[in-house]
């Protein structure tokens, strides 16, 4: 049975553009489109589709209104549509809060030389929540092959290396309910815990965004990752949109790295290149957590990380939006610890104890 979508878009365009899009694939359809939320609220009821997309900024009802009552009286997955600007992409991490699947920016005018990259984007997370909705395990929430994708060698070689520090790092990943996932961990980070980078699959303008919204109700520092800068015990740095994230060596100390370098694992930021650079450099000093998210980014480099000594951690089905990144890394044999999302810090400062670091209180 095809996916029934809402297309809720106060432009005729859009609405237009992604209708093409989603009637394109054999296993959805547009059930119907809204100018605003008024007339969705009739055709939901109408229509009863399994999948929304919902844009931002809607006239007659604010977007995130709408979604706070849908939400209670009637859930049902929600794709926020969002622009690349910093005041939408605040909106849509408050949308994520209330309860939306996930989100994708806004397609352009100019979208042909990325169209099918957008559309599998789309068309994807489509597929992820309509599962959702259906309250199935989300074991495998991509429904095609990809022929080829890059792995971290396009961007650093894999080694094995000798480590004089016995400084800690952790290195996170995530995508899709990711931000919730990051925002419940970060804020039982105590001041002195180990530095923290984290690759966490968004577009430009919105990790900025994201990084100071986790700033203001974390203990610890936030901020998106500039490169260069030294990494340090109660600090947390997120690899910027469109911009892979490298933990470096310096000396004696860890230091952040942005590389242009191609997509790996279909992404950039990838969590694979993430994790190679941990495993490289950092070793057994390092601490690996792979989070909720579609597709198998990170799976690989956590096998890496593993496979140099490192602890590595997974967050469980039950506490994930998408059991797609922890489950591969699962069966590749990465994976030390599986553990629900409010467990993941206590593991780690209990790991940390072990290691003869001092008992750590949040």
């Amino acid at each position: 049975m095809a996916i029934k979508v809402l297309i809720i878009d106060d432009s005729a365009l859009i609405r237009s553009l992604l209708s093409d899009i989603i009637n394109r694939q054999p296993d959805m359809e547009v059930a119907g489109t809204a100018p605003d939320p008024l007339v969705a609220r009739e055709k939901i009821r109408a229509l009863n589709p399994d999948v929304l997309t919902l844009d931002v900024e809607m006239p007659r009802m604010d977007g995130l209104v709408f979604l706070e009552r849908l939400m209670r009286l009637r859930p049902t997955p929600v794709i926020m549509v969002s622009s690349l600007t910093e005041r939408h992409s605040a909106v849509t991490l408050q949308a994520l809060e209330l309860g939306a699947f996930d989100f994708v920016t806004k397609p352009k005018i100019d979208i042909c030389n990325s169209f099918q990259d957008y559309t599998d984007e789309l068309t994807d997370k489509i597929r992820g929540a309509a599962r959702c909705r259906l309250h199935r395990p989300l074991r495998d929430t991509v429904a095609r092959t990809i022929e080829s994708k890059n792995s971290a060698d396009v961007v650093l070689p894999a080694h094995h290396g000798r480590f004089a520090t016995t400084e800690k790092v952790v290195v996170i990943g995530s995508s899709t309910g990711g931000t919730e996932a990051l925002k419940a961990y970060l804020t039982t980070m105590p001041p002195d815990c180990p530095g923290t980078l984290i690759t966490q699959h968004m577009p430009e303008t919105f990790t900025m965004t994201f990084a100071r919204r986790l700033d203001s109700m974390c203990k610890i520092s936030v901020k998106e990752a500039e490169g260069g800068e030294r990494v340090l015990p109660g600090h947390a740095y997120i690899a910027p949109g469109n911009r892979h994230l490298l933990l470096k060596r310096s000396g004696a100390n860890y230091v952040t790295e942005l590389s242009d370098a191609p997509p790996v694992s279909r992404h950039r930021p990838s969590v694979d290149v993430l994790f190679r650079s941990a495993a490289n450099c950092a070793g057994s000093n390092a601490i690996g957590i792979i989070m909720t998210g579609m597709g198998d980014d990170g799976a690989a480099g956590m096998k890496e990380m593993h496979d140099n000594g490192a602890f590595t951690l997974a967050q469980d089905e039950e506490s994930c939006v998408v059991f797609g990144m922890p489950k591969e890394a699962i069966a590749r044999g990465g994976v030390d610890r599986v553990v629900p999302l409010p467990e993941l810090s206590s593991h780690l400062f209990d790991w940390l104890s072990a290691q003869g670091r001092r008992n750590f209180r949040v």
